[in-house]
């Protein structure tokens, strides 16, 4: 079982959520507008990576609230847990990235 921490309630069992799929996938603005093939690769199509992916979480048996996760999807470790409209990179990655490059 994992451990996982709500940014609100702590530490709790892995039970107590449900996975809600991957995060940032930003809604099309026109829907209408879109062909039935552009519109099930937004509905169904994700990426399923080796290693770290982000996903959305939800604390069903506590809060309530959404949140989002980055897992690494060989180990299952949790590498950063950050509220819903955070930023998707935090401040330390972006930096490092930047000496390197």
């Amino acid at each position: 079982m994992l451990l996982i921490r709500c940014p609100w309630c702590g530490p709790r069992d892995e039970s107590e959520f449900h996975c809600g799929g991957e995060a940032h996938i930003v809604r099309p603005l026109s829907p209408d507008d879109l062909s039935d093939e552009q519109w099930a690769d937004y509905l169904f199509m994700r990426s399923n990576p080796k290693g770290a992916h982000r996903e959305r979480w939800y604390h069903e048996a506590g809060c309530r609230r959404w949140f989002n996760i980055e897992r690494d999807t060989l180990t299952h470790e949790i590498l950063r847990i950050y509220r819903i409209g955070e930023a998707a990179e935090d401040k330390k990655r972006a930096k490092a990235k930047g000496k390197g490059a």
